[in-house]
Formats: structure tokens, sequence, C-alpha cells
């Protein structure tokens, strides 16, 4: 073995202690992001009321923390790889932590809504330096599946595990808690990753910033976000609405066109143009898109329609996470090392899409264990099978100087999938609850009739627009299985080998387990 090979396994044998402990303090920061993404909807009504927030204004509280975090995502992933993804990680949880103080702190409406913006920054410098992270740490086939096991599966089900711990927390204490529950998560998660995480050495990008990328990409991503927060609001037909969306159009196609020409781009086009990655972000945004929509309908159908409470409400996703831990850490761990990707991908979006389907068939006296039980648990399984893969196969292969923008790439699909999914089929089932009221309201002649109209126009709304979000999973599967084709653990071997091509251009070791 030569000197230089020598060292390389020397460097690469660094981090074999700590990995998993590092994946410990990864995943907790991941949660915590995870969570604030709802644990604020259920703690919004009491927030709103303590510091008169109008109406109006109630949904910048969510809107000011995801145009911050989808819009800043590629830079905060470009700053992972020119500044270090360890360093970037830590200074995303303290100020992750330090707004959120703010937040739990704050006295009016301006101080809510500067902490979530402040949130959704530091969020979006912490989210894909711990996607990269692991993607330099876990090398190893079997290993990279159950790190992202682990991964996908929070990733998947935080989400609901925030729905019961606001609920909890806004029944039992007070909603200022939702925001204050962060400081902790990430204090031990700094500490724990500065004090364990060894990252590879000379994985970093040394090329200049690309500030007209920066600039362009956070635009274009801000109005896109905007353009649908907006659009369920004050409708698609808005000048407003409209004027968002060209120009989100004409800024992202600038920004394509910027980074086709520049020495040094922001998100190198190579990173989306290969076929499986494309295929990931686009069949992964789509799968967010109709999750996003279904989590909004089932609070509201079980608080509105079913009359439980929020906590009550928090445990009824349980099977749903359940679900995803089980589709993730059992079945997509598992094989994903004996079955292509797609195979695992296409079949999950199927099975959740299945799950779906069953939740077309809801009425107001619908029975939660023979309906909503049985719908959760396929959607679980479904979304955990397919997250798994496609967390390991946005990163598997990228050159490591690219790893960073390529993990804000798998979130940014998950943000502005989420913003589309909550307006586009929110949207839908505004319209139709509208059509079932006015077709049916005139037979209601006393008021608890009038009411049960409304109830019954609600949950027509919801489950139509849930057909929607059936056709948008059914499609996602259809990328899966068109577009991806990577194979088992020989892709695996390939995609490793496209990393040791590169290994002389960064300087970077190959870390093997």
């Amino acid at each position: 073995m030569s000197e230089t090979a020598q060292a390389a396994a020397g460097t690469a044998q660094a981090p074999d202690s700590n990995r998993w402990k590092a994946l410990t303090f990864i995943a907790l920061a991941q949660l915590m992001v995870v969570l604030d993404a709802t644990i604020v909807n259920i703690a919004l009504p009491s927030a709103q009321q303590d510091l008169g927030i109008s109406d109006g204004n109630r949904q910048w509280v969510i809107t000011a923390y995801a145009l911050a975090f989808g819009g800043l995502l590629l830079f905060g992933g470009r700053i992972a790889d020119i500044w270090g993804r360890k360093r970037t990680f830590v200074t995303g949880l303290i100020g992750f932590a330090g707004a959120s103080a703010l937040g739990g702190a704050a006295t009016n409406e301006a101080m809510l809504l500067g902490s979530r913006a402040l949130q959704g920054a530091f969020g979006a410098l912490l989210a894909p330096a711990a996607l990269s992270l692991l993607a330099v740490m876990f090398t190893d086939s079997k290993e990279r599946a159950k790190a992202f096991g682990i991964y996908g599966a929070i990733a998947g089900g935080g989400g609901a595990v925030g729905l019961i711990l606001g609920g909890f927390l806004t029944e039992y204490l007070d909603w200022r808690w939702t925001f204050f529950v962060n400081i902790p998560f990430a204090v031990v998660a700094a500490a724990g990753a500065y004090f364990v995480i060894r990252e590879p050495s000379g994985s970093r990008n040394r090329s200049p910033l690309d500030i007209p990328g920066v600039v362009l990409s956070t635009l274009g991503l801000v109005s896109l976000v905007y353009g649908f927060t907006r659009a369920e609001s004050e409708g698609w037909g808005d000048s407003m609405t409209i004027g968002l969306f060209v120009a989100s159009a004409v800024l992202l196609a600038a920004f394509v066109l910027v980074e086709s020409k520049v020495k040094a781009p922001l998100l190198p086009l190579r990173v989306i143009t290969e076929r499986n990655r494309g295929g990931v972000y686009l069949s992964l945004g789509l799968a967010i898109i109709a999750m996003f929509g279904l989590f909004l309908f089932l609070t509201y159908y079980l608080q509105i329609v079913k009359g439980y409470s929020p906590v009550k409400t928090g445990f009824a996703f349980l099977p749903m996470i359940a679900g995803m831990i089980t589709g993730s850490t059992q079945i997509g761990a598992r094989l994903m090392n004996r079955l292509p990707a797609r195979l695992l991908m296409g079949p999950g979006f199927l099975v959740a899409a299945a799950g779906m389907l069953l939740l077309t068939q809801m009425e107001i006296g619908s029975s939660y264990a023979a309906l909503l039980l049985p719908a959760m648990l396929l959607l679980g399984l479904g979304m955990g099978t397919a997250f798994m893969p496609a967390m390991s196969l946005a990163t598997l292969g990228v050159e490591p100087r690219d790893s960073g923008v390529a993990s804000a790439m798998v979130n940014t699909s998950q943000q502005v999938g989420g913003a589309i999914g909550t307006a586009l089929l929110n949207t839908i089932a505004a319209s139709a609850t509208t059509a079932y009221v006015k077709d049916h309201i005139a037979g209601a002649t006393t008021q608890p009739q009038q009411q049960l109209v409304q109830l019954q126009a609600q949950v027509h709304g919801y489950t139509n627009a849930i057909w929607f979000a059936v056709g948008i999973l059914v499609v996602a599967a259809g990328i899966a299985f068109t577009f991806i084709n990577a194979g088992s653990p020989d892709a695996t071997a390939a995609a490793a080998g496209s990393l040791e091509d590169t290994e002389d251009d960064v300087k970077v070791p190959v870390i093997a387990h």
C-alpha cells in the first residue's frame, strides 16, 4: 500500500468509533427542525389570542418560517460545503435555540414573526449540513442503509410527533413552550455534535461563493413559496399571486442560466440532471405535496368533525408514526441492499396511495378503528419504505464537495412540496365545500340541520382533495419507476467508485468502514 493510500486509510478510519453517536445528535437536530414545522400549528390559536394577532396576519407565523427555510436552503447547503459541515451544523443549532428563545419570550406580533423567520434561516443552515454529514460519514452500504433508515423515519414521522407534543404543551402548559422546547434539543445536539463529530478532512469546497446564484435562487424560491401561500388565502386569480408565480418562473429560469455559465455555481447542474437524483427530488416533492395536505385535513377532521382534543388528535397520528418507523427501519433498510431503489420507492408510494384511497371514504360518522387506523398504517408503511432509499439515493455518488448542496435539494423539494401541498389541496377542499353548501343548504331549515350540512360539506371538501392526493402519489410512483434506475449493491459500488474517481480532484479520502 502506498503512503498516500495508507494516509487515506488512516484518515478514513478516524470517524469509526463515533459515527453512530454522531447519528444520535444529527437525528435529534433533524427531529427538532421537523417538529417545528407542525408544533406551532396547534399552538397558533392560543398565541394569536395572547398577542392580539389579526386573522389576516395569523398565517405569517407559519409563512415566515417556510419562506426563510425554503428560500435559504440552497445557500445553507453551499455554506456547509464551503465553511465545513460540522461548523455550519453547530452554528445553525445555536442560532435556532436563540431564535426559539426569542419566540417563546415574544411580547408582540412583530417579535413572534421575526423569531419565526430567524428559526427558518438557521434551520436552512443546519438541515442540509445534517444530511450531508450523514452522507460523508456513512459510506458502507449496509451501515448507510441503517443510518438513513433512522433519518428517514424521523424526517417522515417528526411532523406527527410535533402534533402530539404541540397538543400536550398547549393544553397543559402554555403556547410559549412550543418554542422553549427547542432549546434543550438544540443545546444537547450542538454540544454532542461539537465533541463527537469528526468530519472527514479535506472534503470542503474551496470555490468562491456564487453571489448571483444565491440572490436569484433565494428570491425565486421565496416568490414560489409565497405565491402558493397567498393563493391559499387570496385565491389563484389574485393579481399579486399571479405576479409572484411569474416572478418565480423568471428568477428560477435566470438562476438555471447563471448556473450553467459560472465557474463555481451555487447548484452545479450535474447534481440535479443525474437521472436518479432528479427522479428522487421530483418524486419526493410530489409525495410531500400529498402528505402535507393530508396532515392538515386529518387534524381538522379529528378536531372539528370528531371533536377530539389537541392531545387526542396527536395520539390519533401514532399509527402513522409507527408505520413510518417500521417502513423505514425494518423494510427499507433491510431491503435497500437487495433490491433496486425504484422497487422500494415505487411500491412504497403506491401503498401510501392505497391508504389515501381508504380516506376518500371518510364520512362524519366514520369509525377511527375501522377506517382511519388502517389508512394511517398503510400511509406510514408506504412513506417510510419510500423515504429511506430516497434520502440515501439523493446524496449517493455525489462528489463530496457537492454533498451539502445535494442535501439542500432534498430539503428544498420537501419545503416547496409542503407549501404547494397545503395551498393546492386546501384550495380544492375549500371550493368543494362551498359548492356542497350551495347545493344542499336550501333543504336545511333548522339550525341543527344547517350545522350538519356545514360538517358534511367540510368532509366532502376533504375527501375531494384527498382524491387529488391519491393521484399525486400515483404520479410519484410512476416517476420513481421510470427515472430511478440505480440498482442494489452493484449500483452502490459503482457510486462509490465515482466518489473515488473524484478523489484526486477534491483531495477527499474515501471512507471505508
